[in-house]
Order: C-alpha cells, then sequence, then structure tokens
C-alpha cells in the first residue's frame, strides 16, 4: 500500500506478488480493489500493480480536469515508482481507453495489451441511448436495494442473476468494485465526461508491434461485442475473443476463465520477447 505523489493530488496503489510487471487498470466508478478476483491468482507468478484512478477511492481529488490523457500518465507514473522498465498492461471498460493512450505515449514500455470490455472510441462508452437513460435512472433513482440491483444487470447476463441470491451478490461486488452499489460517487460523471471527449482510434495502428488481445463479453450491455471486433481490427496483430456467458462483470463473474486467458497470454508474449 502507497501514495504516488502527483503534481495535482495524490494516487494510491497497491504492489504484490513476484514475476513479470502487471499493470491493471479500472474503468468508471470503480476503483483498484475492482481486479481483487485477479490478483489472487496473477500474484502467484507474477507481480500485479493495481490502484484508484484520481478522484476515486483512497486516491485524493485532483484540482485539474479529469481527462484520458491524465489517468495514462498517472499510469506511466506508477510504473516508474514501481522501478519498471515494461509491464503487461490490462485495462477494463475505461481502463482499456487509458491503457489504450498509454501505449501511444509509451509504446517501448508495454510488454503487451489486454483490452477487456471496452471500445476504440470513448464516445461509443458515452453513447446516450433509451436503454442507457433507462438504467442511469434505475442506478439513481428508487431504494438503495431497487439500486443495487440495477447496478447487477450492467455487469451480469439475465440469465445469471435468475440463478443467484441478489443480495448476497450485490454484497459481494460492493466489497469488490469498493462502494455500496446504490451510491455513484461525484467524479463518477468526470470520468463518463472525460470518455466523450477522447478518441484515439486513428492512432491505433501505430500500436504495430505490441501484442494485443481483446476480450468482450456477449451479453455486454455497455461495452458492445461489436465495439471489441472493431476495436481488434484496428491494433495491427490484434486477437479478438469473446466470452459467451457473461456481461459487463465478466472479471468477476468468469474469473478463473479470464485469469487462464490472461495469464497464458502473458506468457505467450514474454516467449515472442525471447
Amino acid at each position: 500500500m502507497a501514495l504516488l505523489k502527483r503534481p495535482d493530488g495524490d494516487v494510491y496503489y497497491e504492489l504484490s506478488g513476484s514475476g513479470s510487471p502487471v499493470l491493471l487498470i479500472q474503468g468508471v466508478g470503480v476503483t483498484g480493489e475492482g481486479w481483487r478476483p485477479q490478483i489472487q491468482t496473477l500474484e502467484k507468478s507474477f507481480q500485479p500493480l493495481t490502484f484508484d484512478n484520481r478522484g476515486i477511492g483512497r486516491s485524493t481529488s485532483c484540482h485539474e480536469p479529469v481527462t484520458i490523457e491524465a489517468m495514462a500518465e498517472d499510469a506511466r507514473a506508477l510504473m516508474d515508482a514501481a522501478g519498471w522498465e515494461s509491464a503487461h498492461v490490462v485495462g477494463h471498460s475505461m481502463g482499456g481507453v487509458i491503457a489504450q493512450q498509454l501505449a501511444l505515449d509509451v509504446p517501448k514500455r508495454i510488454r503487451s495489451l489486454s483490452l477487456l470490455c471496452t471500445f476504440a472510441r470513448g464516445k461509443d462508452a458515452a453513447r446516450v441511448t433509451p436503454w442507457v437513460l433507462w438504467m442511469t435512472l434505475r442506478t439513481r433513482l428508487g431504494t438503495r436495494r431497487m439500486r443495487r440491483n440495477a447496478f447487477l444487470h450492467m455487469l451480469f447476463p439475465p440469465d445469471y442473476l435468475r440463478s443467484v441470491d441478489r443480495d448476497k451478490l450485490a454484497a459481494e461486488v460492493a466489497g469488490i468494485v469498493g462502494r455500496d452499489l446504490a451510491y455513484s460517487p461525484p467524479v463518477l460523471m468526470k470520468q463518463v465526461q472525460a470518455l466523450s471527449r477522447h478518441d484515439a482510434s486513428g492512432r491505433l495502428g501505430q500500436l504495430v508491434g505490441i501484442p494485443a488481445m481483446v476480450v468482450s463479453a456477449r451479453h455486454d450491455p455497455v461495452a458492445l461485442p461489436r465495439y471489441g471486433r472493431q476495436l481488434a481490427q484496428l491494433i495491427p496483430g490484434a486477437t479478438f475473443e469473446e466470452m459467451p456467458s457473461s456481461s459487463h462483470g465478466v472479471i468477476i463473474q468468469e474469473a478463473a476463465e479470464l485469469n487462464r486467458r490472461l495469464e497464458n497470454f502473458f506468457r505467450s508474449a514474454e516467449s515472442a520477447r525471447g
């Protein structure tokens, strides 16, 4: 546990394990604790670093505008703080967009890119559709139990939710994402706005030579699989995989399978590096 002093605030991070470095970047409204299902496996063979994006969790609020570029710079500074020359970089949702920007900023420091349930263009994440408006209202209105249930519907497919105790699941997920699912932190909308302003899709061809794996979830209503396919097509040599039984919360619902794929991908990239 440590705080990285930045010019406009402090970034909280945790480093564990040993082995090849792995930097994990979370999405909108989620702290670094959201990677707990991955850390429990990865720290046995790798050295994972997780952190709270600026303005959320134990990272302090900053006075500068929240931008994807600034969060990517925070990630680069964390690599320096850890003494890493390079690392495997994993990003989920908004974290995947930050990971892309980091790779564009410092391509020689990226051993591999794993982009989970994410987008090539930030405005696709911030799109306004009837479903998005409805779900946004459901997560902000009604009883706390109703708001938690609405949040679960963004993370898990209906068939899965019908098979579990939703109150128990909401409590478990709250412990992972770092907050009560009925609560929306103030920085959340700033992060969404940062996404809406960011579009580096025209530059992704510059990532040639970086092993990249794009993973989508078939039932994801946030990062639609077609966005994942588009992203994979824009990064030279990237592979695309679709998890057939999960939704946006794939890192929780199918942690074991996802962890297996990540470990195999990291080792494949290490082998290619020689």
